[in-house]
């Protein structure tokens, strides 16, 4: 079960299960609990293979026991999302922990993925349960209808979910419209039905030295 400790600190409930967790995100556990380090943080050598070919970075453990164990990350915001059969596709690095049940790996997204460290993929979870993404800064989760489209600054998105088809789209980009000469030169478009997930706080990405 997973629960807030504040807005920072996931605290995770297990009864003999399993949790899967960014590598060295635990901060403090109680009970009896075992630590096992997973290559690539995807599924078995396919994964592995995967990440090392996209520059998807993302190193994960499995935590199994009995008790209760607490992560963070550089004080980051978290965020619970729910998952009931569907995909989530989330950065890398904004990836905190996930159900041990949930499957993960990566998926081709174009230039969209290239924010510093990213590549050209994004890390997707898959199946029903609960995983946990973090933010700099509070996150904002923006509802993506057919009648309402959304532009994103590729800096400052972290994770969407549902039935979203995205753009990328170069040659406006937010700052010049207010101005400003060295913003990115790319947005991305959703189109569909889902959710956004974005935060008040921009990674570098390659537009930026466009």
């Amino acid at each position: 079960m997973f629960r807030l400790q504040g807005s920072k600190t996931l605290a995770v409930d297990l009864t003999g299960d399993a949790v899967k967790a960014k590598n060295g995100s635990m901060v403090a556990y109680d009970g009896r609990m075992a630590f096992k380090k997973m290559s690539g943080g995807g599924e078995g050598i396919r994964g592995m293979v995967t990440r090392r070919l996209t520059g998807e970075q993302m190193v994960m453990m499995e935590v199994k026991g009995q008790g209760t164990c607490y992560f963070a990350d550089r004080a980051s915001e978290i965020n619970l999302v729910s998952l009931h059969g569907e995909t989530l596709y989330v950065e890398a690095s904004n990836l905190l922990a996930t159900d041990a049940g949930l499957r993960t790996g990566t998926s081709f997204t174009g230039l969209r993925g290239g924010a510093s460290g990213n590549g050209l993929f994004t890390t997707t979870v898959e199946g029903t349960g609960q995983a946990a993404i973090m933010s700099d800064g509070t996150a904002v989760v923006l509802r993506v209808t057919p009648q309402y489209p959304l532009n994103v600054d590729p800096g400052a998105y972290i994770a969407h979910q549902g039935r979203l088809q995205q753009h990328f789209q170069s040659g406006v980009n937010f700052r010049t419209l207010m101005g400003e000469g060295s913003g990115e030169s790319f947005q991305i478009r959703f189109e569909g039905e889902g959710l956004v997930y974005v935060q008040p706080s921009e990674r570098n990405t390659v537009g930026g030295d466009v």
